[in-house]
């Protein structure tokens, strides 16, 4: 039996789990608690508006044992929601996907008031780091990551801080800047993570970026 974030969440108001089948076979060890999480998503009219197409959008899912008090193993289950985004762009002549924007969705795993999510104590630089690897990016990886800037966005109707980062890639042999902005807070029970990556040359995409990010819609309707 999957047994939803939301009800978790009620369970652990109380302080204890209540006695569902599914928390039942976790205590037991006979089964892993699971945990659901709601789609982010920029808003059609700032895709069209920068240029940027869906390029994959998944729900896949990570498993972890945790270590409850007495020294008792017992395995969870986390659905995440990634949306990816990317944008052709014009670079030394040449046309290709050189602009991607991420939006991650992760459940906040909380148990009678403890969180079993991995991710909550990370820096937005480390959950650059964890994260990166999933947007396209056609020139190779990004290296020589490092935090430039910070600044405010109102994003779902509070104000949200936005790292920058700057990183360098290879094209055609040639190394080129890359900027990076990400910014990453809880909504709903989610954490999540918005992430926007581009050539540091082409200053419109910096613009887009944060348009796409002051888009974002969460939970998003299906």
């Amino acid at each position: 039996m999957t047994l939803s974030r939301r009800s978790l969440l009620a369970a652990g108001a109380t302080g204890t789990l209540a006695m569902t089948a599914g928390c039942i076979d976790f205590v037991l060890g006979n089964g892993p608690l699971e945990f659901d999480s709601d789609r982010v998503a920029p808003s059609d009219d700032a895709l069209t508006e920068t240029g940027y197409q869906e390029k994959d959008a998944t729900e896949e899912t990570i498993e972890r044992t945790i270590e409850l008090p007495g020294g008792v193993e017992r395995e969870i289950r986390a659905a995440i929601w990634r949306s990816v985004y990317t944008k052709e762009v014009e670079y030394a002549g040449q046309t290709n996907e050189g602009a991607a924007f991420a939006a991650i969705s992760i459940p906040g795993m909380q148990v009678a008031g403890r969180s079993l999510n991995p991710l909550d104590e990370l820096s937005n630089k480390e959950l650059l780091e964890r994260f990166l690897e999933q947007v396209p990016n056609e020139n190779g990886g990004i290296s020589n990551i490092t935090h430039t800037d910070s600044f405010g966005l109102d994003i779902l109707g509070d104000g949200r801080k936005v790292d920058v980062f700057a990183g360098e890639s290879q094209f055609e042999g040639e190394t080129i800047d890359i900027e990076l902005k990400l910014t990453s807070f809880d909504h709903e029970g989610d954490l999540l993570v918005l992430l926007g990556t581009y050539p540091k040359m082409l200053t419109a995409e910096s613009a887009n970026a944060e348009q796409l990010m002051e888009s974002v819609t969460h939970p998003l309707s299906s």
